[in-house]
C-alpha cells in the first residue's frame, strides 16, 4: 500500500488550496479514505473522511463548511479542497486509508487506521 500526498504549500489567510493523495496497492473504491493533520507541537487530529464510493463524508467541526473531501475512484485519488484558510490550519496534512469506516468516524478507533502517507506541509501565512 502506498499513499502519496501532494499539493501543499504557502497560502495567505483567506486563500484556498487543494491537496491530493494518490493511492496504490489496494482496491481503492473499497476503502474509506481520510485526511488528518498535525500542527507543530500538537497531536495529530482528524480533518475529514469519505466512504469508499464517496456517498458519505464526515468533517471535524473546525473545518466544516470550509473544507471539502472528495475522491476520484477512476484515478485512485482523494482530494481535500481547503477554502477560507486560517493561520491555525497550518500543519502537515496526512492521507489515510483503512477498510473500516468506523475507524474514521469514531474517535476511539482512529488509532487503528492501518495506512498512512508521509504528509504534505500546508502553511497559512501572510
Amino acid at each position: 500500500v502506498q499513499l502519496v500526498e501532494s499539493g501543499g504549500g504557502l497560502v495567505p489567510p483567506g486563500g484556498s488550496l487543494r491537496v491530493s493523495c494518490a493511492a496504490s496497492g489496494f482496491t481503492f473504491n473499497s476503502y474509506p479514505m481520510g485526511w488528518f493533520r498535525q500542527a507543530p507541537g500538537k497531536e495529530r487530529e482528524f480533518v475529514a473522511a469519505i466512504s469508499g464510493r464517496g456517498g458519505a463524508t464526515v468533517y471535524a467541526t473546525t473545518v466544516k463548511g470550509r473544507f471539502t473531501i472528495s475522491r476520484d475512484n477512476a484515478e485512485n485519488t482523494v482530494f481535500l479542497q481547503m477554502n477560507s484558510l486560517k493561520p491555525e490550519d497550518t500543519a502537515v496534512y496526512y492521507c489515510a486509508a483503512d477498510a473500516r469506516w468506523l475507524n474514521f468516524i469514531s474517535t476511539a478507533f482512529r488509532k487503528d487506521i492501518n495506512y498512512w502517507g508521509k504528509g504534505t506541509l500546508v502553511t497559512v501565512s501572510s
